[in-house]
């Protein structure tokens, strides 16, 4: 087993701005080597994805396993988003500060204990600490898997090979979880889940000690106001990563807390850019925030973020719907896996400088075209009828995300490497909050619509009506069997009618949120086009050079 060696300490000068050494010279490994790392940081990817997408895909499974409501079991997911939507961003100072050696072995221990810690959960008050506390663990390996794919790969190959067989191992817990998960509940129920989290976590452990990221020199550069500064950050982003997760259940104006919260967030959020607006060593610059460059691309993020939750807060939440479980959804989850990866590869094979728009414009178009097809569903959809739509659906997102990374990364490479942090600071807030903020805007919308087709189909039914009478009849005749008062028989059927016209109100919502996806997407697209005829106006609209007037 290889032993850290000791990293020689950088000291920096106080009105330095704060950014990372420079990392040593890149050494080829082996074949065989640079396969282990890249399974690494694989298993690595897979372990902190896991962790909240066995909760998100298992949410009723779940609470009935505990003894609890949907609506607390969905508090686990708020409570691990709390700390986890920030922590990445102090966490990226302490491995420049400390060692990326002692920070990787550190991570993974106090991961692999805190997996450890809910075999003693015995109550949900117990299981929701140790949710927020995983959250906190979580946050570096996100780091860890990256570098960890990151490593192997030559300099001139980070940013295409490296980077997008990064993002593909992000992108696979999703899937992964929602196949595994029904054979771990048979086997144990929720405990199964976190058996299977600590297995995993445990492999890591192993990769990482046995398998060294090679370390720049140790630079001082946390400060305490940095500190100051980061809390108040990290109380803002968690605020908003919890209201855009329960928020919806409880709905926005029914809560008081919600708005509380919410103004909670906002007020920690401004403090926090008071700080950085008035010192020199910024954690983040507020200023390169706000930006044209920086908020163009922070608003394609978010747009992306809102059109990718087609699948996620869409076709699975609408199949659920329909009565359809993981085990039925199989193939459509091996559908999504097959698709981040086939787009890793692709993405790899042909992201080079100057292409991001093209692939960015690919992609919106098969978003558009893939929503379009979704569109056409009944309550009789299955998912083998939605296994194309959502292999495009996730070919398109592992298309669009590495080039936007690559743009971000390049914009703030060229102010310098201690803007880094300012750009994660962006890519966290639109992939992890915007995420959770995605989910909400397309929750939100399926539900008014619902409410609307719901009114309009009732309005429509009438007990005088032939069809309704003869539905009605024969939903009541199938209780006759079961019950013998024929009241009882009458009200169960009628109620079984509403929940028919409900579950029809809900396939016509989803489709108006295909449909609207589909329209948001080519509208996007067109913007796309705009904007790169707008940046090479000179070559299709060359301007003639206006001749010299001589005396």
């Amino acid at each position: 087993m290889p032993t850290a060696e000791a990293e020689p300490i950088v000291s920096e000068r106080p009105q330095a701005a704060a950014a990372p050494a420079a990392p040593p010279p890149f050494v080829p490994k082996p074949p065989m080597i640079t396969l282990a790392y890249i399974a690494a940081g694989v298993m690595i990817s897979l372990t902190q994805g896991l962790g909240l997408s066995f909760i998100s895909a298992n949410t009723q499974q779940i609470a009935g396993s505990m003894g609890i409501t949907t609506t607390e079991a969905t508090w686990l997911m708020a409570a691990y988003l709390f700390p986890n939507a920030s922590l990445t961003l102090l966490l990226f100072k302490v491995r420049a500060q400390y060692g990326l050696r002692n920070f990787a072995e550190v991570a993974i221990v106090v991961y692999v204990l805190v997996c450890l810690g809910h075999f003693w959960a015995d109550s949900y008050e117990s299981a929701l600490v140790l949710r927020f506390f995983a959250g906190i663990a979580a946050a570096p390996m996100t780091s860890l898997g990256f570098l960890y794919i990151l490593e192997p790969v030559p300099p001139a190959r980070k940013m295409n090979v490296g980077l997008c067989t990064a993002l593909t191992a992000m992108a696979m817990p999703m899937p992964v979880a929602g196949l595994i998960s029904p054979a771990l509940l048979d086997i144990g129920g929720h405990h199964a889940l976190y058996v299977a989290e600590m297995g995993l976590a445990m492999i890591s452990v192993g990769f990482v000690f046995v398998l060294p990221l090679q370390s720049p020199p140790r630079a001082r550069v946390i400060h305490s106001l940095d500190i100051v500064s980061y809390v108040f950050l990290a109380v803002g982003l968690g605020c908003f990563a919890v209201i855009f997760t329960v928020g919806r259940i409880y709905w926005w104006t029914a809560a008081d807390w919600i708005a509380w919260l919410f103004i909670g967030g906002i007020a920690a959020s401004t403090v926090h850019a008071v700080i950085e607006l008035n010192r020199d060593n910024h954690l983040i610059d507020i200023r390169w925030l706000t930006s044209r460059e920086v908020l163009h691309l922070a608003g394609a993020l978010m747009v992306s973020r809102l059109l990718f939750s087609e699948q996620s807060s869409g076709a699975i939440n609408f199949l659920r719907n329909v009565g359809m479980v993981n085990e039925q959804m199989a193939g459509l989850y091996l559908a999504i896996l097959a698709g981040g990866i086939v787009s890793g590869v692709v993405c790899a094979a042909v992201l080079k400088p100057g292409r991001e728009p093209a692939i960015h414009a690919i992609s919106l178009l098969l978003v558009a075209l893939a929503s379009y097809m979704d569109s056409q569903s009944t309550v009789l959809t299955r998912p083998d009828q939605m296994l194309i739509s959502q292999f495009l659906v996730s070919f398109a997102s592992g298309l669009f995300l590495p080039p936007a990374l690559v743009v971000g990364m390049g914009a703030a490479m060229k102010r310098g490497p201690g803007y880094i942090l300012s750009f994660i600071v962006v890519f966290l807030a639109t992939q992890k909050v915007g995420a959770y903020l995605a989910s909400a805007v397309y929750g939100t919308f399926i539900d008014w619509r619902e409410k609307l087709h719901s009114a309009h189909l009732v309005s429509h039914l009438s007990s005088t009506d032939p069809q309704v009478a003869a539905r009605l009849k024969q939903l009541v005749g199938a209780y006759g069997r079961l019950l013998t008062d024929s009241a009882l028989q009458t009200s169960h059927g009628a109620s079984t009618l509403a929940r028919q016209v409900q579950q029809q109100a809900y396939a016509l919502a989803y489709n108006d949120a295909f449909l609207l996806t589909s329209w948001l997407a080519l509208l996007t697209l067109l913007c796309l086009l705009v904007h790169v005829a707008w940046r090479h106006r000179e070559q299709f609209f060359p301007l003639r050079a206006r001749p010299e007037i001589t005396a």
